[in-house]
């Protein structure tokens, strides 16, 4: 049996259309179930291996102890989510986009008293900034969600591929951008889909992403009311087959990286503590699927907060191959 590890690039590309494929079928036929099958168990994996080669890589930042400042940002949004929950929408999102602000300072700028400087007048620019509801709905929910998983992933791919020059890259990448468009072309078949009470529960904590998505893709809906859209409309199916694929496609393209990334090339008692870790978490999901979502809670920030750099380092890449290839 040929292992992963071992296929060539063009195969790995391959490979992951396949995925993108399978995601996609999956998507269209059990949107709910598909999403939280993924986040409880793909996810948790993807977090825990992800920020351990992130580390390995210094975080794709110019300071050795950078890391520590977006994990002391990602605290501050766990505590006033679930600790001390804030009165107002604009604090988390505030939060996160300073973290951010502050990756791009981490990438770009080496020089402690230029880093100090720009921290603080970021900071006030933050603090004086009119926020209002589109503020909450891009920063405080599409950045860390959809942006993250769709956006950011197509960025690191297309990245990928430019450094590459592979045919079979660049197939792959425009697969992503077809099979995402298609979930709000193709009219699925009546399937008599129906979603069941633990997993309209379960889901109840990410209702606003797709709440959200609905208005701004202008889907129709003959209900005003958010848990009906959401859960029994078909522009709630159409968004949620999107979100469902998308995630999905996400983790999936990160294991299927293996040979490129080399993530896995950590020491055994890492790997082992790793696996212990992410057993206990799939448990917690079984279990009840929401205590599983607040005590993970914190580590998908972490790893979103995290890879803001490596965004940040991916589109930067993504403009520099462009500007070499124009010249």
């Amino acid at each position: 049996m040929l292992k992963l590890s071992s296929l060539s690039n063009d195969q790995i590309h391959y490979a992951n259309i396949g995925l993108m494929l399978v995601s996609a079928i999956l998507a269209f036929i059990l949107p709910f179930e598909l999403f939280l099958f993924s986040y409880a168990v793909l996810g948790p994996l993807h977090y825990l291996t992800e920020i351990g080669w992130l580390h390995k890589k210094n975080y794709y930042t110019k300071g050795k102890y950078d890391f520590l400042f977006l994990s002391i940002l990602c605290v501050l949004v766990f505590y006033f989510s679930f600790i001390k929950p804030t009165k107002t929408d604009s604090l988390i999102p505030s939060i996160i986009l300073y973290g951010l602000l502050l990756s791009f300072i981490f990438v770009f700028i080496k020089d402690n008293l230029y880093r100090i400087s720009l921290a603080i007048l970021m900071l006030i620019g933050i603090a004086t900034f009119k926020t209002g509801e589109t503020y909450f709905i891009w920063i405080g929910v599409f950045l860390p969600t959809i942006i993250h998983v769709f956006i950011f992933t197509w960025a690191f791919m297309f990245y990928g591929v430019l450094k590459q020059k592979s045919k079979a890259g660049y197939l792959s990448v425009l697969s992503l951008g077809f099979i995402a468009i298609s979930f709000f072309l193709i009219k699925a078949p009546q399937l008599q889909y129906q979603v069941s009470d633990y997993v309209a529960k379960s889901y109840h904590l990410f209702h606003l992403l797709n709440s959200f998505l609905i208005d701004l893709f202008g889907l129709k809906t003959d209900t005003q009311d958010t848990g009906a859209t959401v859960f029994q409309s078909n522009a709630g199916f159409v968004v949620m087959r999107f979100i469902a694929f998308s995630y999905t496609y996400h983790y999936l393209n990160w294991f299927s990286k293996t040979s490129i990334i080399k993530w896995h090339q950590v020491p055994k008692k890492t790997l082992f503590f790793t696996l212990l870790l992410w057993v206990f978490s799939v448990v917690l999901y079984a279990i009840d699927y929401n205590i599983g979502l607040k005590a993970l809670y914190f580590l998908s920030f972490l790893h979103v907060f995290l890879e803001f750099p490596l965004n940040i380092t991916s589109f930067q890449g993504i403009i520099n191959s462009l500007r070499f290839v124009k010249k």
